[in-house]
């Protein structure tokens, strides 16, 4: 009998390698012959925005749980630095995305909807350290962490922002 299970667990084992082995050499192959359209004018697979989607938010709540946000933050302190940095891209109340920024996959979110799935210590993680294959830069390399919360608790504040506010805060900025 001892034997027999010997054999089942073997069996199992090689099967196992084998599938990997199949799997390793098909994404060998779809990477060497570029079989997959990297093309910004096509929208992802529904498989690989889930894969690229899930990734990104379940990386993004493990890196930001440590951050925490400074005691009096004034949220609309960052609004100049946000129509300046991120309001070609994301937009704003009452104000569209740049013409070319429809032209990037993933789109970047409005985040008059968007902010609200994300807690302030996320937003501040992901301004500071960008999004990798996603065209949103890291800002921590060239702005002070004061500089980011204010921008991520600015972010925070626009989805209860009217367009009339959201004009009136950081002066107007050109798209």
């Amino acid at each position: 009998m001892n034997e027999r299970r010997s054999s089942i667990v073997l069996g199992l084992i090689a099967g196992a390698a084998g599938v990997l082995v199949v799997l390793g050499a098909t994404g060998l192959i779809i990477v060497y012959t570029g079989a997959y359209n990297v093309a910004a004018t096509e929208e992802h697979a529904a498989v690989t925005r889930w894969a690229f989607d899930t990734t990104f938010h379940h990386s993004v709540e493990r890196r930001a749980a440590t951050f925490v946000p400074p005691d009096g933050l004034t949220p609309t302190a960052g609004a100049a630095a946000y129509k300046a940095m991120c309001q070609h891209c994301h937009a704003g109340p009452g104000v569209e995305q740049a013409e070319w920024a429809s032209g990037m996959r993933p789109r970047p979110p409005h985040l008059m909807e968007a902010a609200a799935d994300w807690e302030l210590s996320e937003v501040f993680w992901l301004v500071r350290h960008g999004v990798k294959m996603s065209g949103m830069p890291a800002f921590g390399p060239t702005h002070d962490d004061e500089t980011i919360w204010r921008i991520a608790a600015f972010v925070k504040e626009l989805p209860a922002m009217t367009p009339e506010r959201y004009a009136s805060l950081g002066g107007s900025q050109a798209q």
